[in-house]
């Protein structure tokens, strides 16, 4: 299942933590309501992203899915900016 996103972000070949450390600087400049997309190769990233919507007040993490690209497994995260 993928979602509607205004913006997309591709943190594939980063580890934990980057990729949430790069949604949280991609979001700094985005509106209330609007839909990230980060696209990530580190499995770790499933847990870092749960992790951080659980404590965070200005973002609810939408959807998760992990899909496979050339025999690789990618795992899309949609986070939106409260």
């Amino acid at each position: 299942m993928s979602i509607a996103f205004d913006k997309e972000l591709d943190a594939r070949g980063m580890n934990c933590p980057m990729p949430v450390v790069m949604a949280r600087k991609e979001m700094a400049g985005m509106d209330a309501g609007q839909v990230l997309k980060i696209t990530a190769t580190d499995r770790g990233s499933i847990k870092d992203f749960q992790g951080w919507s659980a404590v965070a007040r200005d973002m609810e993490l939408v959807e998760q899915e992990t899909v496979e690209e050339n025999g690789t497994h990618l795992y899309v995260h949609f986070v939106k900016k409260g």
